[in-house]
């Protein structure tokens, strides 16, 4: 992967960017994606902000490699404080890190939202955690992808300003995701399913306390709900 071409991940990421936005890319790390959209014309000026010093000398040294310097600000900052108001930063891209802790970035520096229409947020894991923030937040999930790259599969969530209340069903899965219902989304709660079944065998193990019997009722009415949605 460089700037030229992106993973799988990335790419998906980047196709939800709008054309002639500013976007900031927050944990660049190498700042293939900001990049990636200055070097494809899909955007004109870019963001790459990191937290590490490391991959913010990376994401430096590659921005010049690219000779983009005068397109992508790098900026050493704690999330979204990498955006300044005089950025005007429309779309924000967070990829490659767990749901909750996307979402405390969020929270962390809500002004560095101000003016930002669309994020584009790719968790690792716990996607629900973001979609909790959106209900929250009142951003709407517009648009949802999941695909499978090395073995290891990954959602993208799209968020715009809005409000819609999801049901603790859509919370889980994803409405669009779930009304899609592909291959990989089945793979997916196919996988998830064989863990719960398997925490409720370990459940078994232990001594039947009236909290070990509501959290296993709790697993199976999660277990008979999803398994419907795969039907």
């Amino acid at each position: 992967m460089n700037a030229q071409k992106l993973s799988k991940r990335l790419a998906t990421v980047a196709a939800f960017v709008p054309q002639d936005a500013v976007v900031a890319d927050i944990g660049s790390d190498h700042a293939y994606l900001p990049c990636f959209l200055v070097n494809q014309g899909i955007v004109k000026k870019a963001v790459a902000g990191e937290v590490v010093k490391g991959p913010y000398e990376s994401a430096c040294h590659e921005v010049q490699r690219e000779q983009l310097s005068e397109q992508i600000t790098v900026r050493l900052a704690n999330g979204l404080e990498a955006i300044q108001p005089e950025d005007g930063v429309t779309a924000v891209t967070i990829a490659g890190m767990g749901g909750p802790l996307i979402a405390s970035i969020l929270d962390h520096y809500p002004q560095g939202l101000e003016g930002v229409t669309r994020l584009i947020l790719q968790p690792n894991i716990h996607a629900i955690a973001i979609r909790e923030w959106a209900v929250a937040h009142d951003f709407m999930i517009v648009d949802e992808a999941i695909i499978k790259e090395d073995g290891k599969i990954y959602e993208i969530l799209v968020l715009e300003k809005g409000k819609k209340p999801l049901s603790e069903l859509e919370l889980l899965l994803g409405e669009k995701l779930m009304a899609e219902r592909n291959d990989v989304f089945v793979e997916k709660w196919t996988h998830e399913i064989a863990q719960w079944h398997t925490v409720l065998k370990n459940m078994e193990k232990a001594e039947q306390t009236p909290a070990i019997m509501n959290k296993k009722q709790e697993l199976l009415t999660k277990i008979e709900t999803v398994e419907g949605v795969l039907a």
